[in-house]
């Protein structure tokens, strides 16, 4: 089993952006020495809880500060951008660490809609051609752009010995399946989304093998906290519960809540069913049992990597909640 770590550098209560970035970089730091096989970052946009608003910049910072650990976005809001610069700035990414760098790509707006208008400005946005973004971004970086492409012969560069690796994300069947119709590998973000794994099932069933990617390839973001005893750890997780109550009702917070926030909070009856909805998907306790909860979930989902979510508010306890992980899947 590998495993990889997906950060969403929350600015966390009683902390400033400069912490939480230098923490990210930590724990990129301890999670390649623990094995685990890459790192990446969220793109998210208006939001002042959440550090990671430019993966690119981010990406570059972290990759500098390790050696062997993948890097890479989870991900890059392509409907944004041109494919074009995309290219270039993760084969740029790819030149300065040479097989190490991942580009993986979702069709959300990675925030709230005055955001995403400013994002676009004078632009034209149709999120139908995403297929076709995906497409072109694969031409750029493997320099294959077809003699009959709308810009014939064009080439991203710097020139790279390894191309960048493209995911598609998702936590649903739409992006899934663009990811099986395209040939391309496919992370599910299954600690997001309330609804089954259907869109695994359906990435699975209808991939068609592309010049790139010969087979599935697939692994699920999961939401897992670990600790001494099981009461610790629902402790911990107090912090995310409470974060994305409000996500979901549209009050956002401006920071990731301490447990003695979230545990003195008054929850109304239907934040606490949502609660209730959230755990029976997350996998949260002492290291044998989340071991055998992620085990159970990777072996009926047929997948052979999982990357780990750890929203929790405490730095220390977060990285010791990893390396539990680590230790108890003996990376």
């Amino acid at each position: 089993m590998k495993l990889s770590v997906l950060e969403h550098s929350h600015v966390n209560e009683g902390r400033s952006v400069k912490q939480t970035l230098d923490e990210t970089v930590a724990l990129a730091q301890e999670t390649e020495k623990l094995g685990y096989t890459r790192f990446w970052v969220s793109e998210h946009h208006g939001s002042a809880a959440l550090a990671s608003s430019s993966p690119e910049i981010l990406i570059g910072h972290i990759a500098s500060h390790t050696s062997t650990i993948r890097v890479g976005s989870g991900g890059i809001m392509l409907a944004h951008y041109s494919s074009y610069k995309v290219a270039e700035n993760f084969k740029l990414l790819e030149a300065l660490h040479p097989g190490r760098i991942d580009v993986g790509l979702g069709r959300a707006p990675g925030g709230m809609p005055i955001a995403t208008k400013a994002l676009q400005e004078h632009k034209r946005v149709d999120i139908d051609l995403y297929p076709q973004q995906v497409m072109d971004l694969n031409a750029y970086l493997h320099d294959d752009n077809p003699a009959n492409h709308r810009f014939p012969g064009l080439r991203a560069f710097p020139q790279t010995e390894n191309v960048p690796e493209l995911w598609l994300l998702g936590s649903s069947d739409g992006s899934a399946n663009i990811a099986a119709q395209l040939g391309t590998p496919y992370a599910f973000a299954q600690f997001f989304g309330m609804a089954g794994d259907e869109a695994l099932h359906q990435y699975f069933a209808y991939f068609r093998p592309s010049e790139y990617c010969s087979k599935p390839v697939a692994l699920a973001a999961v939401m897992a906290i670990c600790a001494d005893t099981e009461e610790e750890a629902r402790q911990l997780a107090k912090s995310n519960e409470l974060y994305f109550v409000k996500l979901l009702s549209g009050q956002e917070l401006g920071y990731l809540p301490s447990v003695k926030t979230a545990s003195e909070y008054p929850y109304s009856p239907m934040e606490l069913q949502m609660i209730e909805q959230m755990k029976a998907r997350r996998f949260i306790g002492t290291p044998g049992q989340v071991k055998e909860a992620l085990k159970r979930y990777a072996d009926r989902m047929h997948l052979d990597e999982l990357m780990i979510v750890s929203h929790i508010h405490d730095y220390e306890k977060r990285t010791r909640s990893y390396r539990y992980i680590a230790e108890a899947f003996g990376i």
